[in-house]
């Protein structure tokens, strides 16, 4: 048993360093952490998933009646 050659390839012995990851949608390597975890490169990822839009452009002041007894001109 301690006589008997590797069964591995000295030439295929995995790389040092971290694996490359390519990006599932434009295929270009991925560095970031995030991006490696998702499969998603930044831009990729913006084009998949934009942002909600923000729901402060959606508000508009509409004219309302005082509340009684809130009246301001009332001293």
């Amino acid at each position: 048993m301690g006589d008997e050659p590797l069964a591995i390839d000295i030439d295929s012995a995995p790389e040092k360093g971290p694996r490359r990851v390519h990006c599932r949608l434009c295929g270009r390597p991925l560095t970031g952490a995030d991006s490696r975890r998702t499969g998603l490169g930044p831009t990729c990822d913006a084009k998949l998933h934009p942002p909600a839009p923000d729901i402060r452009t959606r508000r508009h002041e509409v004219a309302q009646d005082p509340l009684p007894g809130l009246d301001p001109s009332a001293g």
